[in-house]
Parts: structure tokens; C-alpha cells; sequence
């Protein structure tokens, strides 16, 4: 991708590391998902293909710009079509969306400073992140600003990042090993058919999630979602397959109006 973008160093003819891309807020759909009349280039989803695409205030983007990501979060890729010519770019990366509660950012903050943006002015701010777009994020989760105490708590208690990678690795030869003779490379690659079939959980551990679907909290694709989760719960802690443990904390992760 980098190489058809025109992107790569002449000095280091082949990416060895997973791509990060976090354009500016006032990226065009065009810039996210490839553009051109004659000649066709991949945007910054497909450079980001294998890796991460960084959102930073997602609500400052445009709606157009965010919800021309929904069909390449579904699908993977990204086919471009014009009169003459056409093109299919890979595009299967991470996507992380960071956002403010509201055009200030002070609400829910234990500052002085209080918020004063209208209510109004809130949902409009958030309700550019469409509810289609959202129902393809995986986790979601609200954050409290953190406490001076609680930062240098953080700085004794957190996880190394080499921890972390060992962890991951490990969940990574976990998932391999149960998708050998797949097509399927990771956990959120597998169909929602094959979730319900192949590597079907019973109705004791899913009950928590089934609930929730019938009482309208979750999609049908958003209960795919909570089940994939889950199953990388379940590799991430050295478990043969999720029990009731990791299907509530896949909720937790899904619904924020869950967590505690």
C-alpha cells in the first residue's frame, strides 16, 4: 500500500512495522478511503491496513468523513470505482476514536470549571459519531480525568509494555493455533456464522449477552462483536474458551452504561 501511495522510502524498500496513521480533523472522506480520476491511490485506511488508524476529537471530523469507514470496518477492504477505472485496497485495521464528552470538554470533569455547553449542544456534538459507525467499535469506554494520586499509582502498579506484548503474543499463538485450517487470522476476522456454529458456547455463558440483544442494548452485529471479544478475553488469560466471566466483561467493554 505504501509502495502504490507513493510512500515509501527509497532507503527502506519494505515496511517492517505496523503502520499508524492519525490524520487531522479536517481529513475528507476522499483522504480516508483513497481518491484519484485516472489514477487510482489508496487513502489513509488502507495505508493504515495491518495497523492503526488514530482518530484524535472524532467528533471535529466531518459525519461524511467518519461514516465513509463503516463498509471497510465490515468488510476489510476498500473498492474504489470511477469511469474508467476501478481499484480493491486492503483496509483491515485498528480503528481508535478518541472524543470529548462535549465541545469544552469539562463535563463530568472535578475541576472549577464547570461545563456550560447547553445540553443541546452535547448531543449535536456527539451525535456525529452515527449510531451505524459505533455499533462496528468493539470497545467502548468512558474515562474519568484521572487524580495526581491515582497517576503515580499508575506509574507503580501498570504493566511494562514488553509485559503486555508477552501477554498478547501468547494470545496471538492461542488464536493461530485454534484457526489453523481457516482463512481466518485473528478473532475479529471470524463471520458471525462460524462464532455460532464452529465455535458455538453454550446458552448459560451467553445468557448475559442474549439478554441484552433481546432487550435492544445490542445489535445482531453488536452480539457478534461482545462474542469476538470475548474470545480474545479468553486467549489473553490462557482459557481453552470465554465462560460467563468473559462474556460480562465483553459487555462491560461494550455498553458503557454497564461499567462500574
Amino acid at each position: 500500500m505504501h509502495s502504490v501511495a507513493g510512500l515509501l522510502p527509497e532507503d527502506c524498500p519494505l515496511v517492517l512495522r505496523p503502520p499508524y496513521r492519525n490524520p487531522h480533523h479536517s481529513a475528507t472522506p476522499a483522504a480516508l478511503v483513497g481518491a484519484g480520476s485516472t489514477v487510482l491511490r489508496p487513502g489513509l485506511a488502507s495505508q493504515a491496513h495491518r495497523g492503526v488508524l488514530f482518530l484524535d476529537e472524532a467528533p471535529e471530523f466531518s459525519r461524511p468523513t467518519l461514516d465513509a469507514l463503516r463498509q471497510p470496518l465490515e468488510s476489510g477492504v476498500i473498492e474504489l470505482a470511477r469511469a474508467r477505472v476501478s481499484a480493491r485496497f486492503p483496509a483491515r485495521f485498528l480503528l481508535v476514536l478518541a472524543a470529548n464528552p462535549c465541545p469544552c470538554a469539562r463535563a463530568g470533569a472535578a475541576t472549577a470549571r464547570a461545563c456550560e455547553c447547553p445540553s443541546l449542544v452535547r448531543r449535536r456534538y456527539l451525535s456525529r459519531l452515527s449510531g451505524p459507525l459505533l455499533d462496528r467499535v468493539d470497545l467502548q469506554v468512558e474515562l474519568a480525568a484521572p487524580s495526581r494520586a491515582e497517576l503515580r499509582a499508575d506509574a507503580r502498579y501498570a504493566d511494562t509494555s514488553a509485559v503486555a506484548a508477552g501477554r498478547v503474543e501468547a494470545a496471538r499463538a492461542a488464536t493461530a493455533s485454534r484457526l489453523a485450517g481457516t482463512p481466518w487470522r485473528t478473532n475479529a476476522e471470524i463471520p458471525g456464522a462460524a462464532l455460532r456454529r464452529t465455535w458455538a458456547l453454550p446458552a448459560k455463558v451467553t445468557r448475559p449477552a442474549d439478554l441484552a440483544f433481546e432487550s435492544g442494548q445490542l445489535t445482531a452485529r453488536g452480539l457478534d462483536r461482545v462474542l469476538r471479544v470475548a474470545w480474545t478475553l479468553a486467549d489473553l488469560t490462557g482459557l481453552p474458551a470465554p465462560g460467563p466471566t468473559q462474556i460480562g466483561m465483553a459487555l462491560d467493554l461494550r455498553l458503557p452504561g454497564r461499567q462500574q
